[in-house]
């Protein structure tokens, strides 16, 4: 087996109603300022922290600006507010986008470091303050993985930071902070999740020490998702597919993703598709290139999501697998088509040339796709 690497928050706590616990558990660190970033729809969960913080005489700024699509130009005006007031903890609450802005504010903060200089993997080299990280959407996992995604305006490109420093010290899986999410979200951050086991499972750097949480992670999801998204009250639906979305995190880490987030970084990017969605949207074509490549693989996959047929091959119950997850993300209502988004036709080469030059994550894919083949999966979304 080849070497790997499993870094977890110093504290991970999953379960309904465990963000009374986070609150409590922060109050007794005697942190005197921090800085919280937060999802703009929380209000009430948000009222009850400010009003623990300021019962304990814990200072507090407010942030709840950080958009879907979060970019360097307000990361560093975030920077500077941070630095400016002498913050010493930080706490994000919220989808994707809010804790990846958390995570990089308290990385960077006092580190004299531009943001371009840690772009990539292994640039940041300490942390110095204390970080918690609480999801609130079931999806990104970011609040366990390593990873920070930004987009830099200049070169209109969503760029990656990758450093064990970006795990948190406390992250705290709330699955009743998922129940309010609009059904759309529910659906779009949901293929997210399932993406991350998917692509972590069928890797060319795949492990069996992620194997396993890779594969339970996409039952999971595949299994619940659908009543997640119809019944957004249902405690085991919503219980279940936050675990896989925290399995899916854990996956990124020590495998990462592979084809089908690199091509959907640019749509995010340009066009502001929502992460999640354009996920959704490549995955089956994605996934009909891999099957070949990786028959046996995807053949546990499909047997992981229910597939079963003991007179089929293993080509056989791969593409069926691959035709279940179409058929996903169908019933969680993902459009199906590039042109839904107003994406020029014409705009396809640019984008296939965009795709093909995120090489960290296509060196993970099984199939190695060419320039050509990336530009008739997107013809094939029209």
């Amino acid at each position: 087996m080849e070497i790997i690497q499993l870094f977890q928050p110093k504290k991970l706590v999953f379960g309904n109603h465990c963000f009374d616990n986070f609150i409590e558990g922060f109050r007794s660190l005697n942190y005197k300022k921090v800085f919280i970033f937060v999802d703009p729809n929380i209000n009430s969960i948000i009222e009850l922290l400010t009003k623990a913080l300021v019962s304990s005489g814990i200072e507090y700024i407010l942030c709840k600006d950080i958009t879907n699509e979060p970019g360097f130009l307000q990361f560093e005006q975030l920077l500077s507010e941070a630095e400016r007031n002498n913050i010493d903890s930080v706490i994000g609450i919220g989808g994707g986008s809010v804790m990846d802005v958390a995570k990089l504010i308290a990385a960077m903060c006092y580190s004299g470091k531009s943001l371009e200089s840690v772009v990539g993997s292994g640039k940041i080299s300490k942390r110095d303050i204390f970080l918690a990280c609480i999801p609130t959407t079931s999806g990104t996992g970011s609040e366990v993985s390593p990873n920070a995604i930004l987009l830099d305006e200049v070169e209109n490109l969503k760029k990656g930071i990758i450093s064990p420093f970006l795990i948190p010290d406390a992250s705290y899986v709330d699955p009743v902070l998922t129940h309010s999410l609009p059904p759309h979200i529910t659906a779009s951050t949901g293929i997210d999740a399932l993406t991350h086991c998917i692509e972590a499972y069928a890797n060319k750097f795949s492990h069996p020490m992620v194997d396993l949480i890779a594969l339970e992670g996409i039952a999971l999801i595949y299994h619940n998702l659908v009543q997640a998204f119809r019944e957004g009250n249902n405690f085991e639906a919503r219980e279940k597919v936050s675990l896989g979305s925290l399995y899916g995190g854990m996956c990124l880490g020590p495998v990462n993703t592979a084809a089908v987030h690199a091509l959907s970084y640019p749509l995010g990017s340009k066009y502001h598709i929502p992460h999640g969605v354009a996920n959704a949207l490549l995955l089956p074509f994605v996934l009909d290139k891999n099957v070949k490549t990786e028959v046996a693989r995807y053949a546990e996959i499909s047997k992981a999501i229910g597939v079963y047929n003991e007179h089929a091959t293993d080509l056989e119950l791969a593409e069926e697998g691959v035709s279940k997850i179409r058929e996903l993300c169908r019933d969680v209502e993902i459009p199906e088509k590039l042109s839904y988004f107003n994406v020029p036709q014409e705009d396809v080469p640019s984008l296939a040339k965009a795709a093909f030059g995120i090489k960290r994550l296509l060196k993970n894919n099984p199939h190695e796709f060419t320039e050509n083949e990336i530009r008739d999966i997107y013809y094939q979304l029209y």
